[in-house]
């Protein structure tokens, strides 16, 4: 294309035409470019139980994928490894925000790798609400996990879901255990919502708790407190030693005010220090001694009964809710009704019955 400043009515003007399109400079950008080839549910499935790493996590991705098509492989392969999973012991952590889970996790993990287990790490990261972006930061924070053949690390973005685990969650638990991963750990977002929902998909329930924050114990809600099998005082370490001891005392004093657990295991109160790895022999010592103690009183295998039914009904509620709001002629109604609501011309309680009437005759055909 000609510049219009070239003309020679402009004195003093050029414009040069430029460079040309410049060779690429690496000869295997076009084969990186290529778009990689589908893999069948089968072709999951074998690689899953071979332990590929690679396919793992792109199983997983079909998993957190809204695609309806990717949703329909994901839950066939889930119900091909189905057979193989359940063989894991699965250990929720929680803990308020700057406890250092991550860093713990990092240090936990290191240990049980050394004892020749494989774990599987499912840290979920909170998505924002006004993005809905997510950093996926938490693999950074485990250098040292990050780099052992026998750890998948894997960061999730909790995308609006409660407090970041749910169905997903759980159906990349047997995923990893069919792969041969033999311990789980899930790390929730923090103390919150989150972790009824890690609760009801693991075997033991770690809390993480800092020392020096003024009242550790108000900062703590009853119901986290009753759920924990076991919670740890982090940052046991130099000046802050004596402070730790004294938490750890106030903790133990606080447990005897909740009633007894389903399981009959009395939770306990540890100290240690994630950055100075010290300590974390003796907390994990006392999460071996709680799944013996739970295998061996029939507690473990009903729990996992208990929670195997739990996501069934969960399944089922989010199947239905989906349908609900899948229907186009549903969503028109519903925004009739909320602006009927709106201006006054109908209640609430009314408008809800209204729309589900119209969807019940829907489903029976009327």
């Amino acid at each position: 294309m000609e510049h219009p400043e070239n003309d020679k009515q402009y004195k003093g003007l050029q414009v040069n035409s430029g460079v040309g399109s410049q060779p690429v400079v690496n000869p295997y950008r076009a084969a990186m470019r290529r778009k990689r080839v589908e893999l069948s549910a089968g072709d999951y499935v074998e690689g899953i139980l071979k332990g590929d790493v690679s396919i793992l996590g792109r199983a997983v991705t079909l998993i957190e994928s809204t695609n309806e098509r990717h949703q329909a492989i994901a839950q066939e392969v889930i119900e091909k490894c189905l057979p193989y999973s359940g063989k894991s012991r699965r250990i929720g952590i929680t803990g308020v925000p700057g406890a250092g889970k991550s860093t713990s996790i990092d240090v936990f993990g290191l240990h049980i790798v050394r004892q020749g287990h494989r774990l599987a790490v499912l840290a979920i990261d909170p998505s924002s609400e006004r993005t809905k972006g997510s950093i996926l930061g938490d693999k950074t924070r485990m250098e040292k996990l990050s780099q052992e053949k026998d750890a998948f690390i894997r960061p999730s973005p909790s995308a609006g879901s409660l407090g970041g685990v749910a169905r997903k969650t759980r159906e990349t638990i047997v995923l990893c255990e069919a792969a041969g991963y033999d311990r789980i750990i899930v790390e929730t977002v923090g103390v919150g919502q989150s972790e009824t929902a890690v609760h009801s998909m693991v075997d033991f329930f770690l809390l993480i708790q800092l020392a020096g924050t003024g009242d550790e114990l108000q900062g703590i809600k009853r119901g986290i407190m009753e759920m924990a099998d076991g919670i740890v005082i982090n940052k046991c370490d130099g000046d802050n030693v004596e402070r730790a001891k004294l938490a750890a005392s106030q903790f133990r004093n606080a447990l005897f005010l909740f009633p007894p657990s389903p399981s009959k295991w009395k939770p306990e109160v540890l100290t240690y220090s994630g950055y100075y790895e010290i300590g974390i022999d003796l907390v994990w010592d006392m999460i071996d001694r709680y799944f013996d103690f739970v295998i061996a009183n029939g507690y473990f295998e009903r729990k996992r009964n208990e929670q195997a039914k739990y996501w069934m009904m969960e399944t089922i509620n989010e199947q239905l809710r989906n349908h609900f709001y899948g229907i186009p002629e549903v969503r028109a109604l519903l925004e009739q009704k909320e602006l009927r609501v709106l201006n006054n011309e109908q209640s609430s309680f009314t408008a809800a019955k209204d729309v589900l009437d119209f969807y019940f005759k829907r489903l029976r055909g009327e």
